[in-house]
């Protein structure tokens, strides 16, 4: 009967999904950022996202959730018949698209200037800039600037002002600048113009404060730009076979990471939908402190340890700003502050009809335990391969260790953040273990004060309650809930967190059996079972590049080859992916996202030292 519901409901998301087609599909997206915040360029060359001034801003461009009303930056040439092509230019986030007709070609760089040369090469504020030249013939071109403030509750008020137009808001106010003449038209700025073969134009939009920028300023900040990117990616010493896919997710990592806070968001958009149709649409533009802490060890795997430093000092005052009660957030705003509670916006239409739309997200409130193993995870990477935890700090590790030692027999919301009833999770209680086992090796490490012994009963205890609670009834492998029969695919942790050996035969037994009832060939899937929510969700990215990598740790490697070559076939064009796939293999949810890159990440540095035991990067785990 469970099965015949699956399916009855999997057609019915077909179905919706072929009902409502959306304009842009969130796998036809680049993206470009500061590190402040970040847009997506669709293939068409339309900028249809960009939340201002700060990726948790409001948004002021949201087309891909409503073509009618959300806003975008469109510019089109007049070019019939073109092969329309997007790449980034090599070791960078800056973008191309690129348009090629028998009787023309164009292509447009879209980029946000690097904060490290912010100012120094021409222009002086944070601004968006797209860049237009004619490669061949001769080609006319009509562009549409449509901001639309507030979660596009908000027409802002056009107007010429300095050779281009300002767009006034209630809270925000932003210019755009043009090398061509730009007009002010209700709502909007248009501007239609004519280039010859080799001939250039630009556009720039940035806040109230923009100064009109002069070719050289553009020109400047392009270059610095492309130069600032390439000298940071410059510094890891990865050089493995799947070094493009690698490459690119680290430079993802990098732009949903705070240069100013050094805090990581889960992914760059809110709203986008894991089930089209449902309403399965969260807001991930928050930083998750298991997701954060798993991306620290991606960027520590690849030699980027100051952004893990960053990241532990930003977490570090949260821990130290936090009571007894709560000794750290599941989730908090990029700027540190407690993350916005979930709020519905009933007046956008939703991508591909997909409603209702929510900002913030309610998961903040919930219980889960596991975010103390991911946090003790990174605490322990981070003083191993960077500096050394002061005395505070340990003290505030103590406070988290007495937290969980009192809490991780309770049930919780789990990774996965279910909205159904509490239950006893198998991830839970393996990553309360991990918290434990990771402070007992800091203090040995350190030589660190702590109640050693009293630690080591209480982590013996969660690895007893595991082996004893949490198998299966006639099988005998792990299972996602206490008491359960079902499967969970963060079971895949156990290995990777180091819980049991790769090669025991319960974890054998656990590995065929989610690839058995999880998988469908590359794709890998949560779980099965109800969450609590309306639709039936897609394979999960991640969870295909986790088993991939416990395939390989289990000595399997051309299967994990083979699992790893299929992930990275489902990235967009670009190498981006989405939090999801649907039954064809479409990108859904939240884009990019951050746990799936960083997985991508381990799982392809695991398998190159595998199958080459002289590959030994500069930083090993």
């Amino acid at each position: 009967m469970a099965e015949r519901d699956a399916a009855a409901e999997a057609e019915a998301q077909v179905r919706a999904q072929a009902a409502v087609t959306p304009r842009r599909r969130i796998g036809d997206h680049g993206i470009i950022g500061d590190m402040e915040t970040a847009a997506l360029v669709a293939a068409d060359g339309t900028i249809d996202y960009l939340c201002w001034p700060s990726l948790d801003s409001p948004s002021v461009f949201a087309e891909l959730l409503d073509a009618e009303q959300g806003g975008a930056f469109e510019i089109v040439p007049a070019l019939d018949d073109a092969r329309v092509l997007q790449i980034y230019v090599p070791d960078t986030n800056v973008l191309t698209t690129r348009w090629m007709a028998s009787a023309a070609s164009v292509e447009i760089l879209d980029l946000m200037p690097h904060p490290d040369i912010c100012g120094d090469a021409g222009l002086d504020r944070r601004c968006l800039i797209r860049q237009i030249t004619v490669t061949r013939g001769t080609v006319r071109f009509t562009a549409r600037c449509r901001p639309r403030f507030d979660y596009a509750r908000e027409v802002p008020e056009a107007a010429a002002v300095d050779g281009g137009v300002r767009f006034a808001g209630r809270a925000l106010t932003m210019r755009l600048y043009g090398s061509v003449p730009v007009q002010a038209a209700p709502g909007e700025a248009v501007a239609e113009f004519t280039l010859g073969e080799g001939e250039t134009a630009w556009f720039v939009l940035g806040d109230d404060a923009l100064r009109r920028p002069d070719d050289a300023g553009v020109s400047g900040d392009i270059t610095e730009t492309t130069k600032a990117w390439q000298h940071w990616l410059s510094r890891t010493d990865y050089r493995g076979r799947w070094r493009e896919a690698v490459l690119r997710s680290a430079l993802a990592l990098k732009l949903l990471t705070s240069d100013r806070h050094g805090s990581i968001a889960a992914a760059a958009t809110f709203g986008l939908p894991e089930a089209v149709g449902a309403g399965r649409n969260w807001d991930y533009r928050a930083t998750w402190i298991r997701d954060a802490s798993f991306t620290v060890y991606a960027f520590m795997r690849l030699g980027f340890i100051d952004e893990a430093e960053h990241f532990r000092q930003w977490a570090g005052k949260r821990v130290m700003a936090s009571d007894q009660d709560h000794p750290i957030r599941i989730m908090y705003a990029i700027d540190g502050s407690h993350a916005k509670d979930e709020t519905e916006l009933p007046h956008l239409a939703g991508y591909a009809g997909s409603r209702p739309v929510r900002i913030g997200n309610g998961a903040h409130a919930q219980s889960q335990l596991d975010i103390f193993g991911e946090l003790m995870d990174s605490v322990y990477l981070s003083n191993k391969y960077g500096a050394a935890i002061d005395h505070a700090g340990w003290q505030h590790v103590r406070g988290i260790v007495d937290y969980v030692i009192a809490h991780w027999q309770e049930p919780d919301a789990g990774i996965w953040e279910m909205r159904s009833e509490p239950r006893h999770f198998l991830h839970s209680r393996l990553m309360c273990w991990v918290a434990l086992d990771r402070a007992i090796r800091l203090a040995k490490k350190r030589s660190l004060s702590a109640p050693l012994v009293a630690w080591s009963e209480a982590r013996d205890a969660i690895v007893e309650d595991i082996w004893s609670n949490f198998r299966h009834p006639e099988h005998g492998y792990f299972v996602q809930s206490r008491g359960g029969t079902e499967l969970d695919a963060a079971l895949l942790m156990m290995p990777l967190m180091r819980f049991v050996s790769s090669t025991d035969p319960v974890w054998l037994t656990t590995l065929d059996a989610i690839g058995a009832q999880l998988r469908d060939d590359g794709l890998v899937y949560r779980y099965r079972g109800d969450d609590g929510l309306d639709g039936q969700e897609g394979a999960f990215t991640t969870c295909t590049f986790w088993y991939a990598e416990c395939l390989a740790r289990a000595g399997r490697l051309d299967e994990a080859q083979l699992i790893l070559a299929k992930g990275i076939a489902y990235a967009n064009p670009l190498g981006l992916f989405s939090e999801e796939l649907d039954l064809r293999g479409e990108p859904i949810g939240n884009f990019p996202q951050a746990l799936t890159h960083l997985a991508l990440i381990s799982a392809a540095y695991f398998i190159d030292r595998r199958l080459d035991p002289s590959y030994r990067p500069n930083w090993q785990p």
